[in-house]
């Protein structure tokens, strides 16, 4: 595995590793460089790898948080919870429709030790994080925040917005939950996307083309 492509070191310390077939944004978060233990946000394959960076730096894998069920998502969460013994916080397991997690790539089954609906606030690894439902490219997709980071799944993206072809995808939904983070949380709040670079609130408000509707 390379070295993360990009790293946020303020508060919070985030590091991004791009997992899986599809190269899926797998984050490791942290109260500060050198902490002794991280949060992994969707680990979508490689976890060997991941591993290795982890012990690399020092870091103990304390917990592992999903946003939603889709294959490249959680392709290395059971690999992952068998290796460090770290407990999996996701939404729940009977929501999503089997086929989005395990139509195109094979997934090993994983026990979900603390199932999120949103409005859960967890404490983990010297962090609190707010879970915040987020539906519209999943039934039950959930989104993280933390010290002015939001941890997106496939809801938004930099320049464009989660697909809504999967079954349980909705338009009108979607557009509802990228609007309830803009206004629950300031522009500058910087967003870790699934997939591509990070970008904040307040540009994608300003500029994404997929979301007109909220600028009329």
């Amino acid at each position: 595995m390379t070295p993360p492509l990009d790293s946020r070191d303020v508060t919070l310390v985030v590091d991004r590793y791009e997992l899986g077939p599809v190269g899926t944004n797998c984050y490791v978060v942290r109260a500060e460089r050198g902490a002794a233990d991280a949060v992994v946000v969707d680990p979508g394959g490689d976890v060997a790898s991941l591993r290795l960076e982890l012990a690399h730096s020092g870091a103990r894998c304390a917990a592992i948080f999903v946003t939603h069920r889709d294959a490249d998502h959680v392709g290395g969460v059971a690999d992952l919870a068998e290796g460090t013994g770290a407990p999996i916080y996701a939404p729940p397991r009977d929501r999503m429709p089997e086929e989005r997690a395990s139509g195109w790539l094979a997934v090993r089954p994983y026990d979900v030790d603390t199932e999120l609906t949103g409005g859960e606030m967890l404490d983990v690894a010297g962090l609190s994080f707010e879970v915040i439902a987020v539906p519209g490219h999943a039934p039950d997709h959930v989104a993280f925040h933390a010290d002015d980071c939001v941890f997106s799944g496939d809801l938004l993206f930099a320049g464009s917005v989660g697909r809504i072809d999967l079954s349980g995808g909705d338009w009108g939904t979607l557009l509802e939950s990228v609007r309830a983070l803009t206004e629950r949380y300031p522009p500058e709040t910087t967003v870790y996307p699934g997939h591509g670079a990070p970008t904040t609130l307040g540009a994608e408000l300003a500029s994404n083309p997929y979301l007109a509707e909220l600028r009329a």
